[in-house]
Order: structure tokens, then sequence, then C-alpha cells
């Protein structure tokens, strides 16, 4: 990876087969579907990913798989997301045997960590990798906000490559954008505000939604590109339509196994992956809310009633 990450870049589900082990056959069959759809990158072993239901054996097997099938034709960055530096190397050597392009960590959490222990994690990381670092703030998950600060300092360091934006907060992330050094990418983690954070100045996106629908993204990207913000903003109101799939599981169920089990329902019911299996201790969808996710899915024109298409 020799210039800077852009354009889309879907955070691939892990497809499970009914006794929830990774179902590589599926996972195969959705890494054609995201490169089909013209994704510019992949990026394995996030949180759409069920990362943190997976054991070793299992993160190792998606890592492998992905990169083998990919074959260098767009970059696979591998999440080696864990709770402290030592745990997170270990990941790291992973993920370099298994043919990574580069890696995507958070702050170290569970543990009680200093700002300044924050900064060191990243540049350990960053010094006995080998491979460039993405920094990906996720404070909702791990209970640490990235202040713009500190990822200026690591960036211009040259101990962080980009960073994904998961954290709600645009102006921090507009501040990043600002003063980040030549060649650091911004990737904004949300699939409702794209193409605003594009119009900032984003250099793209990380959707788990574009796992579902990868040309939608690609075309809001391109249109961006192209200065076309009107046809932007009308495939970026499309997508908040399609992503409704996500609320369809309610209050009976967590928000992250509503979406994630959304997603894997509108994979399933266009013929991606042969199971829609989260999993456990996450709730399952029913059979009535998966029709109601075909229905949305219809609504948007990616399923054709009766063909599973």
């Amino acid at each position: 990876m020799t210039v800077p990450l852009t354009g889309v870049i879907p955070p691939v589900c892990t497809p499970m087969t009914p006794g929830h082990e990774v179902d590589a056959a599926s996972l195969v069959r959705l890494v054609d579907h995201l490169l089909e759809g013209g994704v510019h990158g992949l990026f394995v072993l996030g949180s759409s990913s069920e990362a943190a239901y997976l054991t070793g054996a299992q993160r190792a097997l998606v890592l492998e798989t992905v990169a083998g099938h990919v074959g260098g034709r767009v970059p696979v960055l591998a999440g080696v997301i864990d709770m402290t530096t030592p745990r997170v190397l270990e990941h790291a050597r992973v993920a370099v045997a298994a043919g990574a392009d580069a890696l995507v960590a958070t702050a170290p959490f569970y543990t009680r960590t200093h700002p300044a222990e924050i900064r060191d994690h990243f540049r350990i990381l960053a010094e006995r990798a080998g491979l460039p670092v993405y920094a990906y703030d996720l404070p909702v998950s791990v209970h640490t906000k990235l202040s713009a600060d500190l990822l200026l300092e690591l960036a211009a360091e040259g101990a962080l490559a980009g960073v994904k934006d998961s954290s709600g907060d645009d102006g921090a992330m507009r501040q990043v954008i600002l003063r980040r050094p030549p060649g650091f990418s911004v990737l904004t983690g949300s699939e409702l505000t794209v193409d605003a954070a594009l119009w900032m100045g984003a250099d793209g996106v990380v959707p788990g939604l574009g796992n579902v629908d990868p040309h939608g993204y690609v075309r809001l990207v391109a249109a961006a590109a192209r200065g076309d913000w009107a046809a932007a903003r009308e495939e970026q109101e499309r997508l908040v339509r399609l992503f409704e799939i996500v609320r369809v599981g309610g209050p009976r169920m967590g928000a992250s196994s509503a979406g994630l089990g959304a997603f894997k329902a509108a994979l399933f019911l266009r013929g991606v992956i042969g199971h829609p299996v989260t999993a456990p201790p996450q709730i399952p969808l029913n059979a009535d809310e998966h029709a109601r996710i075909g229905k949305l899915l219809a609504a948007v024109g990616l399923l054709v009633r009766g063909t599973g298409t």
C-alpha cells in the first residue's frame, strides 16, 4: 500500500454455518459480490465481521480465506482489535502471515488506559507489525475517544496511515481532515452521512451496509468524486431507506445483533451467503423479520420477489 487509502472499503461480514463455524464457501461468494460491486478495499475482522465472537482459529481462517481469494486485487485490511497491546501484537503476527496489507486497531479497552498509554499502544504496533496501521475510533465500544491531537501527532510521526472514524463526532473528524499531513486517510464509518463526510474532504467510507449494497456506495463515492453532489445525495438517501433493515429486530434484541442479523439476512435473501446465522449469544431474527427485510430490499431495487436476487 504505497498510496493513501480511498473509496469504499466494506467491513466484511463473516458468514457462519448453522453450527457456528466459519462458512468459507459463503465468505468467498461474499468477497466476489463485493469485488463485483467495485469496492476499493476490504476490511476483515471488524465489528461487522463479528470479530469479538470469533476464536483465534476462526479469525485466522477468515484472514487466510479472504486474502488468498483476493490475491492482491484490492488491499485487505485486517482488524487486530483486542484489549491490550501484547494481544494486539499477536493478532498482527497472524495477519502478516496471512497476507494482509494493513492493520486496523482500536485503543486498548477493559483496562483503564491513560492517553499516553494509548499513544504508545499505536506506536508499538506501528514499530513492530511491519504494516501500515489505521486507527479505529470507536468510543461506543472501547469507551475512549481518540482526540484529533492524538491522531494528528501519530500521523505526523508516520505511526498511523489513517483513521476509520466511527465516533459520530463530525466536528472532531473535520479537525483531522483540516490539519492532517499529506497521505493520511480519513474514512468515515457512518453509513448514513457519507455524502457529507466526502464533501468535508474525507477519503472514503467503511460501511457495514456496504456488504448488502456495495454498488450503491460505489455509485455514491463516484458521484462525489465528479462533483455531482445532487446524485450523491440521491444515492445516500436511498441507502438511508435501506438502512431501516437494522431496526427490524426492534427492542427485543441488542442494536449490534439486530444490525448484524439484518446484514446477514439481506445477504441470504440476495443469495450471497448460505445461512443468515449470527454468533451466540446474539438473538437471531425470526421469519417475520426476514420477510420485512425482504420488503425493504425490494423497495430499493435489491430483491426481485420470488428470485432471491
